[in-house]
């Protein structure tokens, strides 16, 4: 029987009405493997997968095909954004026989879990020098049934590889430097492509973390040539269809080195980091009219966020599908709910705004899709006059574009992610003047801590409220704290430092390897035992575990009281020092250990504003905002009301800002101008 009616993923609730007997990952599942003498067959995905939704409809929903997976293996289904964990050690096998890897990830392993033959998509008939998937089924079963001992000899050697893997960073005798990341900054850039911008060629995916380190490092050097590049690729995702221009947010990644034709699915992930960069972008672009395009991106993303993926209960929801379900029971259409033709802008605007908005959005009859459609694009702004004309036509496009089939969602509220979301939203909000951003930011962390936080432990992801039973992995942990610090800054409340605290302590307890000071396990150590237990220090799609516990324990070390910042201290110096193989060997893999240590160099920046009431500190607090730079600590409170500000009084009974490098403190000021020349100061 199909197990998956029940499942907090929304990933496995899709395939609940398949005719396999599918099953969550758990010991049962095992167990039933060595009780029936069959493999089990794990199959990883995710719910905006384009390619999971193909071999679901192929081969999940085809009666047949279900027969034979059912009488010879366990078939077990996986969310890889629920199990990171598993999706991290069975990839790293799909790689390791394959050379490459993606979802769905299709893996046959033994009863101990470990894998014999992995693979990725099966198409259902045979094409381009590629076995059907029920092919495939049949031999597999015939190698288990009749050369056992073929299985137990490859299955070793992958597993045996694997732990071989999983060492963690190997020691080194570089050390975090200006001149490192200077070197690593310089070794991106030659990446740079320079037509199109970004770095690297097609598929095309937005450098989201990458670029918040190279603002910090522009900020540090003053290097122009590091901030246009930063601008040339903020511009060119913005102006491209892999940016939404009538309801903003980015999607997955671009299938072209020009940003035009995205695939269409749009994560939280990838948002909430973007909203960080180009937040923090904003904060260096003019204020005035009219609106720069940081300015503009970093307020629709915003609004992406609250409108398109907020959930009732106040976290945001994982994604929207790449695909749309056009007519019930067929394959989704990717693209289908965003793509326009001049025809339908003129049947929505009229003839004259109608060509109007299709020489705007390049949209033409020949299309810049699939069957004459186009994906819309906007590489010029309105002249003063048209824009309110633009705004106008913007707001009918989406209500028509909402009239349409949409794609579903992956209403699953990701505790890693939206951790991500609170640390942008909070850091944007404070620094742009939004107070609104701001109380989205501690909505969704009151739901995170009420709801995904049970017994002091985190859980890695809730359904309409309810937190699943897997288990929170070191980057939830990570940027839950990380998010937390950002609230503390941004309102000046003790109550998310002492939650950060809490969390932070227990992320150290369960997390570290206790033979390598600043090397970091993915999973706890009181975690279920798998084939190896996974580390993976390279900063993907979402940033590694180990650079993201590097942010909340050097941001922790700045503003917690002695006792507990000298330890957090020391082990952002550890993590970081192992870290620096990884910017000097993959720097564009290292776009979040880039962004640390930035702030690291500087100590990091703090400047704790003293002051008795909100309403007195705002000129100084608006100051250090807009001008300190990314990674700087800004922190406004009553005196001794917060460890940042212990033995730090008003001035003359007026407010006063302290700035420091690490410890090292200058003199309190009480003027934007004396402040603003001390953050100037390197």
């Amino acid at each position: 029987m199909n197990r998956l009616g029940n499942a907090t993923s929304p990933y496995l609730r899709q395939h609940a009405d398949n005719p396999v007997h599918w099953r969550e990952w758990d010991a049962g599942a095992l167990a039933e493997s060595r009780e029936r003498d069959v493999p089990i067959l794990l199959s990883v995905g995710y719910a905006s997968c384009h390619w999971c939704h193909v071999m679901a409809h192929e081969s999940f929903e085809d009666v047949a095909t279900a027969e034979l997976m059912n009488e010879n293996f366990v078939c077990v289904k996986v969310d890889r954004e629920e199990r990171p964990d598993l999706d991290a050690v069975y990839m790293n096998a799909t790689v390791a026989m394959t050379g490459q890897g993606g979802w769905p990830m299709t893996c046959f392993l033994t009863p101990e879990g470990e894998p014999f033959y992995c693979g990725t998509y099966y198409p259902k008939l045979p094409r381009g020098g590629m076995p059907s998937f029920t092919q495939l089924l049949t031999a597999i079963t015939e190698t288990w049934q009749q050369r056992r001992d073929e299985v137990h000899k490859a299955s070793a050697q992958v597993t045996e590889a694997l732990r071989a893997q999983a060492g963690g960073l190997p020691d080194s005798d570089l050390t975090l430097s200006a001149e490192l990341l200077d070197h690593a900054v310089a070794a991106v850039l030659r990446d740079e492509d320079p037509e199109h911008a970004g770095f690297g060629g097609a598929p095309k995916f937005p450098p989201s973390a990458l670029l918040e380190g190279l603002l910090r490092s522009w900020e540090r050097t003053g290097d122009s040539a590091v901030l246009a590049a930063v601008t040339r690729t903020a511009e060119a995702m913005a102006r491209g269809g892999i940016y939404d221009q009538l309801r903003g947010g980015f999607a997955r990644y671009s299938v072209d080195p020009a940003w035009v034709i995205p695939h269409f699915e749009k994560m939280l992930y990838d948002n909430a980091q973007l909203l960080r960069a180009y937040g923090h972008l904003a904060r260096r672009a003019s204020a005035n009219e009219p609106e720069s395009l940081a300015h503009r991106v970093t307020r629709e993303t915003v609004q992406f966020l609250l409108d398109d993926l907020g959930t009732e209960q106040g976290g945001f929801a994982s994604a929207l599908d790449a695909d749309t379900h056009l007519e019930p029971g067929k394959p989704g259409v990717e693209g289908a709910t965003y793509v326009w033709t001049p025809a339908e802008l003129v049947g929505e605007l009229g003839p004259i705004d109608g060509a109007w908005a299709a020489e705007f959005f390049g949209v033409s009859t020949a299309g810049n899709f699939e069957q004459g459609t186009s994906v819309l694009t906007r590489y010029t702004d309105p002249a003063p006059a048209d824009a309110d004309r633009l705004e106008q036509i913007r707001a009918a496009l989406r209500k028509a574009r909402d009239g349409r089939p949409q794609p579903d969602r992956d209403d699953k509220v990701v505790t890693a992610w939206n951790g991500m979301a609170i640390t942008a939203l909070a850091e944007a909000g404070a620094a742009l003047g939004a107070d609104d951003w701001v109380s989205a930011a501690v909505r969704c962390a009151r739901f995170l801590l009420s709801e995904h936080v049970i017994d002091g432990r985190v859980r890695r992801a809730s359904l309409n409220g309810v937190a699943g039973a897997s288990p929170g992995v070191l980057e939830d942990y990570a940027w839950l704290v990380t998010g937390l610090l950002a609230l503390h800054q941004a309102t000046g409340e003790l109550s998310w430092l002492d939650e950060a605290q809490g969390l932070l302590d227990t992320a150290i307890q369960h997390f570290a390897d206790p033979n390598t000071p600043g090397s970091w396990f993915d999973t706890a150590d009181d975690a279920e035992i798998l084939v190896t237990r996974p580390r993976d220090p390279i900063d993907g799609a979402t940033p590694a575990g180990a650079s993201s516990l590097a942010e909340a324990l050097l941001t922790a070390a700045a503003v917690s009281e002695a006792d507990r910042a000298v330890p957090y201290f020391a082990l952002a110096e550890q993590t970081l020092q192992r870290g620096a193989v990884v910017l000097a060997r993959a720097p564009r893999s290292a776009g979040q250990w880039l962004t640390v240590a930035e702030a690291a160099l500087r100590g990091p920046l703090q400047v704790a504003i003293a002051a008795e009431a909100a309403g007195e500190s705002s000129a100084l607090l608006a100051a250090a905002r807009a001008a300190a730079p990314g990674g700087t600590i800004v922190i406004a409170a009553p005196p001794n009301s917060v460890p940042l500000l212990a033995d730090r009084p008003l001035v003359h009974g007026e407010p006063a800002a302290y700035v420091c490098r690490g410890s090292v403190c200058d003199l309190p000021v009480s003027t934007v101008a004396e402040l603003q020349e001390a953050l100037a100061r390197p």
